[in-house]
Order: structure tokens, then C-alpha cells, then sequence
């Protein structure tokens, strides 16, 4: 995935479990776990705005650009 979500990374940061975000941003465990372990396939921009003032945070702190060929060698 070119897209990878490093949102554990800025929980850390924070000192913020899974359940203090999940009810900060008003969203399921589930849904939650799902975008914190790189198993999302989008995520709204209102989800994103959301997290970002919960974890004091920029769009960027959260999502990387990995290109899928990272590390391979022609």
C-alpha cells in the first residue's frame, strides 16, 4: 500500500489510547482499529479533521506516501 497511516506513531506521541480517540472523534473501536492498522481503504476528510484536532496534529504527522516498489531493487 502506497499510503501507510501512522496514526499508532502519533497516539504515542500523545500519550492517547485507542478508546480516548475513538470517543473523541465520536468513531467505532472498529473503525478505528481498522485506519490505525493500514487496513482502510479511504478515510473522510471530516474522519481526518477529527483526528487531527484530537491528536494536535497535521494531515501529514498521520499519513506517509510509501511508493509500493520502496526498497526494490531493478
Amino acid at each position: 500500500m502506497a499510503i501507510m497511516v501512522n496514526l499508532d506513531v502519533m497516539m504515542a506521541k500523545r500519550k492517547m489510547s485507542l478508546n480516548e480517540l475513538a470517543q473523541r472523534v465520536d468513531l467505532t473501536l472498529a473503525n478505528l482499529s481498522i485506519l490505525k492498522n493500514n487496513h482502510a481503504k479511504a478515510v473522510r476528510f471530516t474522519t481526518l479533521e477529527a483526528i487531527c484536532k484530537a491528536l494536535d496534529c497535521q494531515p501529514g504527522d498521520i499519513l506517509e506516501y510509501v511508493p509500493d516498489d520502496a526498497g526494490k531493487r531493478s
